[in-house]
């Protein structure tokens, strides 16, 4: 019996299933591809100001997100970005019609009493008519800005800020630090607040007015001040802020190469902006990237650093900023050779039309819904039956 029992012990043992082991790193999407997508996007928007191409722009990345985003306490950073560019279209509106637009109009819609103002205020205005097609301009362009603001936020709802600091530069390392300890600290601050807030509340005492924010900002700088000594504590433990040695010659180049490079990338952009830098804008900034990369290079040899479980660049990470960047390209073609289709006249006022071929080239950008690796499962504790 006691060797019957044994063996089927073991038998049971040996039948019961393994647990799972943790996924690792690399099956998830390299993040800065989420960042190169999401930028080409907004490079897009920036290109048109037709509404239904710019619309069309938001439901393509939203959809992204909803399908991609994990279950993370960063990801929820969309709807803040939304409530921004919601914000930013009213405020946009609000001031068309309070500080006047200089788009002249036919189509009067209100006239509001117009305050006199002195004489050297010349060119603003206070009140007075507002027209349709000074609001359809300043719709179309808020529209604009909103867009690129929600594009921005599909990066970092898609994004992890920690694995995106893995893959930066050594030199730009300590300035990718400062930025995630940043972020990664406001979400506690906002729910610091909340639980103050909610413990003040269940105790019967005030949580609004000036009386409760003082009751509530001690607390919370408390509690702010002591994560930053830990964070301090932690960081000097592990060597953070320590510099190998670097002969002169190889910092000053370092210097030149990076400031050389940015200053290149300025002249370069200014010049595809203008007419009369068509012919030495591009090759300009290419050599202002090059330099720049270069001297970002360079400088990462001063940064002594070990990356564990480095992202890999796969097939997929292409693919996506493949996606995002073809959007850029078809749009930034698709403005010069039908400019009166992306962007639609508000003198006379004319409706936009949807054109066929740049509104199917945005929906390249849904590649990444369907190629990259749908997030994690919520995990749910179950308490132990006996």
């Amino acid at each position: 019996m006691g060797e019957g029992g044994r063996s089927g012990t073991l038998t049971a043992r040996e039948g019961a299933p393994t647990p799972a082991q943790p996924q690792r790193a690399h099956t998830n999407l390299h993040p800065g591809a989420w960042w190169l997508w999401s930028l080409s996007l907004g490079t897009a928007a920036t290109r048109t100001t037709n509404p239904l191409l710019l619309t069309l722009l938001i439901t393509t990345s939203a959809y992204v997100v909803a399908t991609r985003r994990p279950h993370t306490p960063w990801s929820r950073s969309y709807g803040a970005f939304v409530k921004l560019a919601a914000a930013v279209l009213v405020i946009r509106l609000a001031f068309a019609v309070i500080l006047g637009s200089p788009i002249p109009g036919t189509h009067v819609l209100v006239h509001l009493p117009e305050v006199p103002l002195p004489g050297w205020a010349q060119g603003i205005r206070l009140g007075g008519k507002v027209t349709a097609e000074a609001l359809t301009f300043a719709l179309y362009d808020a529209l604009r800005l909103a867009t690129l603001l929600i594009c921005v936020g599909a990066a970092n709802a898609l994004a992890n800020p920690s694995r995106l600091l893995k893959s930066l530069p050594g030199a730009l390392y300590e300035l990718g630090v400062a930025v995630v300890v940043a972020l990664t600290f406001a979400p506690h601050l906002i729910a610091d607040v909340r639980r103050l807030r909610a413990a003040r509340r269940l105790r019967g005492r005030p949580d609004t007015g000036l009386r409760g924010l003082l009751h509530v900002a001690l607390p919370v700088l408390e509690g702010a001040l002591e994560r930053s000594v830990a964070l301090a504590a932690a960081m000097d433990a592990r060597g953070y802020g320590r510099t190998a040695e670097v002969a002169p010659a190889v910092r000053r180049t370092t210097a030149a190469l990076t400031l050389g490079g940015l200053l290149g990338v300025c002249a370069g952009t200014y010049g595809l902006l203008t007419a009369e830098g068509g012919t030495y804008g591009a090759p300009v900034l290419l050599a202002g990237l090059a330099c720049a990369l270069a001297g970002l290079w360079l400088g990462g040899r001063r940064t002594l650093r070990t990356r564990y479980r480095p992202d890999p660049w796969d097939t997929r990470a292409w693919l996506v900023t493949a996606s995002g960047v073809a959007v850029a390209a078809l749009l930034t073609l698709a403005a010069s050779r039908d400019p009166a289709a992306l962007h639609p006249g508000v003198v006379p006022l004319v409706a936009p039309t949807l054109p066929l071929w740049p509104a199917a080239a945005i929906l390249i950008a849904l590649l990444p819904a369907f190629i990259t690796p749908a997030p994690a499962p919520v995990p749910t504790h179950k308490e132990p039956t006996t």
